[in-house]
């Protein structure tokens, strides 16, 4: 795959981000985080690394972890506790787009200041992987939604993986399977979770766990 097509596959994931940040319904939520997890998957496939047919596997498994069976096991979960919009976040959904337009112009000056010869060919590869890192941080901020406070998790970890990708090819598949397993596992849990919120508060809303203490 040509440098251009990497870079036009990036700037998908990068629009993918802001769309995310000014989103307030879960299922197309879902699917950017879906979307973002797919691309960043396939990175190694787009770059052409000489790969193993143990890191074929991992990549192929990586794949349907991040673009099938999450968003499945998401979707499934807010189907059961009938949740389609997310509450009322804490930064609005305007600012939250201005914070991303910040966020993506910023990523993209540090990666272009880093000389990481790995990917000197592939401009946005750095600067895309900073931004999902942020970008998951901040939807866990900035969200008091359960669900969407899982989704910025599981960009975070695309950012992580996507560090790794640029920095190292030796050893990433293992790590990054185990982490995707305990993101699985972790997404298994928050669907008990939800359904006894749900129960409880009849919301979603991580703010009414305050009173738990009281």
């Amino acid at each position: 795959m040509t440098i251009l097509q990497v870079d036009t596959l990036l700037t998908l994931v990068l629009l993918s981000v802001l769309f995310s940040f000014g989103s307030s319904r879960l299922p197309r939520l879902i699917k950017l985080v879906a979307f973002q997890g797919i691309v960043v998957s396939m990175i190694p496939f787009l770059l052409g690394h000489d790969m193993t047919a143990g890191g074929i596997v991992f990549t192929l498994a990586t794949i349907a972890i991040r673009g099938i069976i999450i968003p499945m096991s998401i979707i499934t979960a807010i189907n059961r506790v009938d949740i389609k919009r997310e509450v009322e976040p804490i930064i609005g959904y305007n600012a939250s787009i201005v914070c991303g337009l910040l966020l993506i112009v910023t990523a993209t000056y540090i990666g272009k200041n880093l000389n990481i010869p790995a990917v000197k060919d592939y401009t946005l590869l750095f600067p895309t992987a900073i931004a999902l890192l942020v970008a998951g941080m901040f939807l866990l901020m900035s969200r008091r939604n359960a669900i969407a406070m899982v989704l910025g998790y599981i960009t975070m970890e695309n950012g992580i993986y996507l560090v790794g990708t640029t920095i190292s090819v030796k050893a990433r598949h293992i790590v990054e399977f185990g982490i995707l397993l305990d993101i699985l596992a972790g997404v298994m849990i928050m669907a008990i979770i939800l359904q006894n919120i749900k129960q409880t508060f009849d919301d979603v809303d991580t703010a009414h766990l305050r009173s738990l203490k009281e």
